[in-house]
């Protein structure tokens, strides 16, 4: 038998599937809307690689949305909220499979990640899901973002849960980009989100959000096993986890991670169906929708001399704030540097400019440079500049130091870590990223 037998053949060139058949697919597989992004779009290209490992033969994206029911996230009783995310999470799934089926039958190649989970969790704690959906989405006209950093449907407004299908065939049409925003800046999703994580200026503590919203999630979670690890009795457990704690987090180990607020999303007024209770009466839309969330009594949790403490204390005093580990450790000198600007404190920085060279060795060899100017943050690959304090470490000293592990004193008589200048400068970094 020749070596061409056993060639696998090229599958043969289509000619470009029709757009809007694409289009009665998916709404009849049961989505709301539904949009094209080519794999060649500039607006993507950060995901390209990423989706091509995935699905090798991907040409063209499939962006899809699923609306939610607004009252269910407006309520104060966060399980209704929580129950209307899973279901409707449920459902983008299942319309991603309807129509990867559908397509399938037909003899077009097709694949879908998950609307949330499950995710490539190995990759923790790196980015874990295959496909951004937000920035598709956005691409593929189906909204703009919004000030709170989610995707605002022109109709729906943000409503709504995203799903994309990865397809084999190019099409006769691709979506284009929404050429206006819906979001109103109205900033009710700054009033009203109970960590500060979204600043009036449109900046975005994302280390404020994570802790609190996401406490049921990865690194609440692991945070919540190292607990149990290190408590040496159950009344130690106990005297750190409360006993509606332990419940809370049994429930979303059985029914599936519950958020502790997405407020953001319950207060937004943008969108055609959306927008008319908001201009028709604001004085009674902020009663009844945004008041009830600000006044609500519950617990936020923080990492410990966070902006996000300070503001909870001073903001919401009758909100009760709980002191937290997240589980934003550095796995790698790649990640402690991916990190730095997830988990910089503005607040925190402020009066503070330096610039800090890194040298890393050892088994992960990497220099960066970290330029902190009076809340504001700038790290770049390479020596750059003039440093006022370099740190010289071998790299797994480094991110033993800051998962507490290795003290820094030890390091540096080792001299696994070594400092050149003033070391108090070293400790303002630390402050900056609690």
């Amino acid at each position: 038998m020749s070596m061409q037998a056993h060639e696998i053949a090229s599958p043969p060139a289509r000619e470009p599937f029709e757009a809007r058949r694409l289009r009665e697919m998916a709404l009849s597989a049961g989505a709301d809307d539904v949009g094209f992004v080519s794999i060649d779009d500039p607006a993507i290209a950060f995901e390209r690689a990423e989706i091509l490992a995935a699905f090798p033969y991907a040409r063209t994206l499939v962006s899809f949305v699923m609306r939610m029911n607004r009252e269910n996230i407006r309520s104060p009783a966060r399980s209704l909220a929580n129950v209307e995310f899973h279901r409707v999470g449920d459902e983008t799934d299942a319309v991603s499979h309807r129509l990867t089926r559908k397509l399938e039958d037909m003899g077009v190649r097709a694949a879908y990640p998950a609307m949330a989970f499950p995710m490539e969790a190995a990759r923790w704690p790196a980015k874990m899901w295959v496909v951004s959906h937000k920035p598709v989405a956005v691409a593929a006209g189906l909204g703009k973002m919004g000030v709170h950093r989610n995707v605002i449907h022109p109709k729906f407004g943000n409503f709504i849960l995203l799903g994309t299908v990865v397809v084999d065939v190019a099409l006769d049409s691709y979506s284009r980009p929404l050429d206006y925003n819906p979001c109103l800046s109205c900033k009710l999703c700054v009033a009203v989100c109970p960590t500060g994580a979204i600043a009036p200026d449109g900046g975005f503590d994302f280390a404020a959000c994570y802790t609190h919203n996401y406490r049921e999630f990865m690194g609440g979670f692991m945070d919540w096993v190292e607990t149990i690890a290190d408590a040496k009795s159950a009344a130690g457990y106990r005297e750190k986890v409360e006993d509606a704690e332990s419940v809370s987090m049994w429930q979303s180990l059985a029914y599936g991670p519950n958020y502790k607020a997405a407020y953001c999303l319950a207060v937004c007024p943008a969108g055609e169906d959306v927008i008319g209770a908001y201009r028709g009466d604001r004085s009674g839309f902020l009663q009844s929708i945004v008041d009830p969330l600000k006044k609500k009594k519950e617990t936020i949790y923080v990492t410990p001399l966070s902006d996000a403490e300070d503001y909870v204390k001073r903001r919401f005093p009758h909100k009760r704030v709980k002191r937290v580990a997240n589980g934003m450790r550095a796995a790698s000198i790649a990640s402690f540097a991916r990190g730095l600007s997830l988990r910089f404190q503005k607040k925190r920085a402020a009066g503070l400019s330096a610039v800090y060279h890194f040298a890393f060795s050892g088994a992960e060899r990497k220099d960066l440079t970290v330029r902190i100017d009076n809340g504001r943050l700038e790290v770049g690959e390479g020596l750059i500049g003039k440093a006022d304090l370099v740190i010289r470490a071998d790299a797994q000293s480094w991110l033993r130091f800051l998962r507490k592990e290795r003290s820094l004193l030890w390091a540096l008589v080792t001299l696994e870590i070594r400092l050149r200048g003033d070391p108090r400068l070293l400790a303002a970094f630390g402050k900056c990223f609690p």
